[in-house]
């Protein structure tokens, strides 16, 4: 298993910052320490690196993306979105983390706005296990709950997901679809939704068994290479057969 983890890595290089605090070397570094201890392959990389790493090198290697990003969407070039979305296509699975709604990669793949609304108020989540068969929810209770939390809400402009794990009770009242799954090409893609730079998430147990699942889940058969179309002159029917 070979998990590429990629990393805006931004918030945790201010100094004094409440996320440098929380992730002093990165959230990708966290993720990639319990992700380690599960026995996978990891490499991080982070948007100011060249290609923002996603090389067509590392992507041959990887057999799952995790994204995470959130002020600086807008620079992640054009061209290499491209380059992601063939890896994608081709059977590269994809976990994109929190803000990641609103990466570049997970608007292209799955085709819609992905906007939602949200409040930064330190409040209470309860994600229900709404699917406890699914893979990616194994291990898991009924519910999993994070005290200190951004909230998301709906409406959440997705497309209908092809299976929902998770769904999201916040204590001002709103619900939200936290963790959803999709198919494109030969890729799978997971969103899941906690995950705020200002909040130990990555740090809590369920949710790093949640991610770990999901990156299990997200791995898939690649191809080697683009999708095509064909044109078939004659059909297997009539191949070898004497005229």
């Amino acid at each position: 298993m070979n998990v590429l983890i990629w990393n805006e890595f931004r918030h945790e290089k201010r100094a004094n910052s409440k996320p440098k605090e929380i992730y002093p070397d990165g959230i990708h570094t966290v993720i990639a320490g319990f992700l380690e201890k599960n026995g996978m392959e990891v490499r991080t990389v982070t948007l100011d690196d060249f290609e923002h790493g996603c090389s067509v090198e590392n992507l041959e290697w990887a057999d799952v993306l995790i994204w995470w990003g959130h002020m600086a969407h807008g620079e992640v070039q054009n061209e290499i979105v491209e380059r992601i979305h063939k890896y994608i296509l081709r059977g590269l699975g994809l976990v994109a983390l929190h803000s990641a709604h609103f990466a570049k990669i997970f608007i292209k793949t799955l085709g819609t706005g992905c906007t939602l609304s949200w409040r930064e108020a330190g409040e209470k989540e309860r994600l229900w296990n709404v699917n406890p068969s699914h893979p990616i929810s194994q291990g898991l209770g009924s519910y999993i709950e994070l005290q200190n939390t951004e909230m998301y809400g709906e409406p959440f402009d997705i497309p209908e997901p092809d299976e929902l794990v998770f769904i999201s009770w916040f204590e001002g009242g709103e619900v939200f679809r936290s963790g959803a799954c999709w198919r494109r090409g030969r890729g799978k893609i997971f969103y899941f939704r906690p995950g705020h730079e200002t909040y130990p998430i990555y740090y809590d147990l369920n949710v790093q068994k949640v991610i770990s699942n999901g990156v299990h889940w997200a791995k898939s058969f690649k191809s080697d290479s683009d999708a095509s179309c064909p044109n078939i002159p004659e059909s297997i029917e009539t191949i070898g057969v004497d005229k």
